[in-house]
């Protein structure tokens, strides 16, 4: 029963979602929550540890989520969910539909969903600020900054601004979330 739970919460996800990964993690965050399979906190990890893997942010979630949920088959089932609604549209896109993007209203419809994923991806991102600043998860939680993670952002900004300043380029996201880990495991140790 667990397995088909994953899969079809994993296939709506797919299949409702548009803007990739990012847009997908609102949408699975409500899910993983309201079957309990994880805590806020472990969610936010689970972001972190699916962003910081090779590979799309969504499917790395899926693959996590179902492999702590379910083992190795409910990993395999979660990820085939996510994927295959994605899967099919394009596959029908490119035999049936192959001048679809062109038409108008299609051009319409698609740019009135950029402003709601957007606005999902920014609430997201707000979402886990106050989670990860404050301790902040619901209306109910007391706030209780955690010092140590705005020393870590206050650094991380800092070093990304320098570089760029001094090298006149971006620095690589890898380097920050290495950066990121290291600080981690200095300032949680202490």
């Amino acid at each position: 029963m667990v397995y088909l739970t994953l899969f079809l919460t994993f296939l709506k996800i797919g299949a409702v979602s548009f803007g990739g990964g990012y847009a997908m993690i609102p949408l699975i965050r409500e899910e993983v929550l309201l079957n309990g399979w994880m805590s806020e906190s472990e969610f936010i990890n689970f972001i972190a540890v699916a962003e910081s893997t090779p590979g799309p942010i969504a499917v790395n979630m899926a693959t996590f989520i179902g492999s702590q949920v379910g083992g190795i088959g409910g990993s395999l089932l979660a990820t085939l969910g996510v994927v295959l609604p994605s899967f099919i549209i394009i596959l029908l896109i490119v035999a049936v539909f192959k001048n679809l993007l062109k038409l108008t209203g299609v051009t319409w419809a698609l740019d009135g969903i950029k402003p709601v994923v957007a606005a999902l991806i920014i609430g997201t991102g707000a979402t886990m600020m106050l989670t990860t600043l404050s301790g902040i998860k619901t209306f109910e939680s007391s706030f209780s900054i955690d010092y140590k993670a705005i020393i870590i952002l206050a650094v991380i900004i800092t070093v990304a601004s320098l570089y760029k300043k001094l090298l006149k380029k971006k620095i690589s996201p890898i380097l920050l979330i290495i950066l990121s880990a290291i600080l981690g495991l200095i300032l949680y140790a202490l």
